[in-house]
């Protein structure tokens, strides 16, 4: 499904963003005047590209006992909407809660004033019936003015409430209230396609051990994976046949990038990140297995399927096992393609 204005290749464009190296060890005041220079340029460079975009989001039950977020009246889902910035942007959301309880909206990893917050404790939640803007900002990194280096937001993060069944929103994380954010950087790599899958308690994406998600991808296909955990145990991320690098975007920079290449990571609750895979790279089509490798939840049914099917459509060995369903798009949830 498509969303206007929310287009990963609409994202490529615009002014980059100036990155400031680190500076040699200079007299101080040459390195104040740097450092004063180095902040002009990346202020200027981030607000010539930076975008603002306004969505409404709202709370929704599901079957099943569920509750999800839709970027519509009816269009609910678990996990919530992929939701893309770049370092720079601006994302303001108007929450619309159609449930009989209070919910709110927190969010991972990005830059919000307090009152922002998507807690009780900050009086920042939607009553039943009611709508509340939440105001997301983003930055590029860049040095401080006492010539420390300064993180950028880009990254694989995620949201959700944080009032649902206990004042931490115990409940509404069981039930499904959360969703991916991914912050890139100007000038990164984009996917072909996206997929999302969290490990919530002992389920994928809320879903039983006999649905749990699989998806699919053509052969070459530059597949993203957004992963999160949620609940209250660890597991660890393993998928069948793929690698990456063990850093912001999964991709490495060149020969010398010192990252590690995994595939296999531990993950925690509220956890979460990413990577770029291309689609059976250098093992072909196949219908690959990702799990947790924590051999008692991989038996309880935390494992799915990523088929990867050659140019034609075709599998080797066939139709999926065990009669699952595949997915092309992005994981139940919806990615904004």
């Amino acid at each position: 499904m498509r969303y206007p204005g929310f287009s990963r290749r609409s994202f490529a464009g615009g002014a980059a963003a100036a990155l400031t190296a680190p500076a040699a060890l200079a007299a101080p005041g040459l390195l104040a005047s740097r450092q004063a220079a180095d902040t002009t340029a990346e202020q200027a460079a981030d607000t010539a590209a930076a975008e603002v975009r306004r969505i409404t989001l709202y709370a929704e039950e599901l079957p099943g006992g569920l509750l999800g977020y839709g970027l519509a009246p009816g269009e609910a889902s678990v996990p919530g909407p992929l939701l893309e910035m770049y370092e720079g942007d601006t994302l303001v959301i108007d929450l619309v809660n159609t449930l009989d309880v209070e919910v709110s909206l927190h969010v991972h990893g990005v830059d919000y004033t307090i009152d922002n917050d998507g807690t009780r404790m900050t009086d920042s939640i939607v009553e039943p019936g009611g709508t509340r803007t939440y105001t997301w900002n983003t930055h590029a990194p860049g040095r401080r003015g006492d010539g420390t280096w300064r993180a950028g937001s880009a990254g694989y993060w995620h949201y959700h409430d944080h009032v649902v069944g206990t004042d931490h929103g115990t409940g509404g994380l069981r039930q499904g209230l959360y969703g991916p954010l991914v912050v890139r950087r100007r000038g990164d790599v984009l996917p072909d396609k996206q997929f999302t899958i969290v490990f919530n308690d002992m389920t994928i994406n809320n879903r039983a051990a006999d649905d749990a998600p699989h998806f699919t991808a053509t052969a070459g296909e530059r597949v993203e994976v957004i992963m999160i955990t949620h609940g209250e145990f660890y597991h660890t991320f393993h998928m069948h046949g793929h690698r990456w690098a063990d850093n912001r975007t999964g991709i490495l920079t060149g020969e010398n990038d010192p990252s590690r290449v995994i595939d296999n990571k531990i993950t925690g609750p509220a956890d979460s990140f990413g990577f770029q895979v291309i689609a059976g790279e250098n093992v072909g089509p196949g219908h690959w297995m990702y799990h947790c490798h924590v051999q008692s939840h991989s038996d309880m049914g935390m494992a799915g399927i990523f088929t990867v099917t050659d140019r034609n459509g075709n599998v080797p060995g066939g139709p999926m096992p065990h009669g699952g369903t595949g997915q092309a798009g992005a994981a139940s949830g919806g990615s904004h393609h």
